[in-house]
């Protein structure tokens, strides 16, 4: 079970990336489009070029940590919008394949 908490900060990478970076490859497009943000105990979303697997970067205190996830069938849906950053609902749902049509607040937090 993942525990990702609720003010957790999730970014998704927008471009395909492969599957083979590890550490290393993933951490230096983090800070390529991420600048500074690498060890600030962000979640970064990584899908690959098919959209059946992804990979979650994140650095948890005392080191980076990769979660990779394959689907056997169907795909991750790909944000269309252009976003940077997600909220963690919407990466749950990605995670479950569900594809939101539209999120509605039931309220309003300030």
């Amino acid at each position: 079970m993942l525990t990702i908490p609720s003010n957790a900060r999730i970014f998704i990478y927008n471009q395909p990336v492969s599957m083979r970076k590890s550490f290393e490859g993933l951490s230096a497009a983090v800070e390529h489009l991420f600048p500074n943000e690498l060890f600030s105990g962000a979640y970064f979303v990584f899908l690959s070029r098919q959209q059946d697997r992804m990979k979650v970067l994140y650095w948890d205190g005392d080191g980076l940590v990769i979660w990779y996830k394959r689907l056997e069938q169907g795909t991750f849906s790909r944000n269309k919008d252009g976003k940077l950053s997600i909220s963690r609902r919407e990466f749950l749902m990605l995670l479950e394949g569900i594809i939101p049509k539209r999120l509605q607040l039931r309220y309003m937090r300030i």
